[in-house]
């Protein structure tokens, strides 16, 4: 079976930990980085909307902002896959705490942001993009559909393609259940050919079967943050700011994405 395959041209990258993927490149090397803000900064919004908006649109907009001004591409171009395991978890429980205490005063605004395309809409707002846009939910194996969607997509059309995958820090009852302890979010510009702006080949295998093991080393990042659906990119993001090589990503209990890193030098 031949491989989906596309070309990474941008890297976007926010957590706690991690500003960008200049900092989760030089952790992977070995070297000391600082945390980052307590906030996306999300400084492609305006000053107002950035008041206003959730963690959640700030998060996404903010990966998405730092991989297409890594690869250059016109965001105003790009066909985008966005993707969350839970969406907003703050929003959520408020909703539901409202509801079931004062249906009455339930916020307008903050049900206009609970809706799982949220991040998706005010990006291809602050864009201008008028593209066409996929919202994907798959629980922990978000990042993984989303990718392989991105793929097929930048193949079939012959276009660029904006991955995003982001969820916040939960709150409240239901995060019992997702056990979403901090905010992690990533992005991937994709491209269907080599260009002068290709940073690596992405080859993806939609394999049957148990998932193998992971192998990280004691370098890798993949070890230090278990706490984020979104951050099961992250053996892949490892791999890009390494020097490349296999991964597996679950897309169901029985198959698994198998991708093949190459980086171009």
């Amino acid at each position: 079976m031949k491989p989906w395959h596309a070309y990474v041209e941008g890297i976007g990258l926010w957590s706690a930990h991690w500003p960008d993927f200049a900092a989760l490149r030089t952790q992977v090397r070995g070297g000391n980085i600082e945390a980052s803000a307590t906030r996306p900064p999300a400084n492609r919004l305006p000053a107002n909307e950035r008041r206003r908006a959730p963690e959640s649109v700030l998060l996404a907009v903010e990966v998405a902002g730092q991989a297409v001004d890594m690869s250059a591409a016109d965001p105003a171009q790009l066909v985008c896959v966005f993707a969350s395991a839970h969406g907003d978890h703050v929003i959520t429980d408020y909703m539901c705490t409202t509801l079931a205490r004062a249906p009455t005063e339930l916020s307008p605004t903050r049900f206009h942001n609970s809706v799982h395309n949220a991040p998706a809409g005010y990006w291809t707002i602050v864009s201008a993009c008028h593209a066409p846009t996929t919202a994907i939910c798959a629980g922990a194996a978000s990042f993984a559909h989303a990718l392989l969607e991105a793929t097929m997509q930048a193949m079939a059309d012959r276009r660029k393609v904006l991955l995003v995958c982001s969820d916040i820090a939960g709150t409240g009852p239901l995060n019992e259940l997702t056990d979403c302890r901090q905010s992690f979010g990533t992005a991937l510009l994709l491209a269907p050919a080599a260009s002068e702006r290709s940073l690596a080949r992405l080859d993806l295998y939609v394999t049957a079967g148990e998932m193998p093991a992971a192998s990280a080393s004691p370098a890798s990042p993949c070890k230090w943050y278990t706490d984020n659906a979104s951050a099961n990119s992250l053996p892949l993001l490892a791999a890009l700011a390494g020097s490349g090589g296999k991964v597996a990503l679950a897309l169901t209990p029985s198959m698994y994405l198998d991708v093949h890193t190459e980086i171009i030098p």
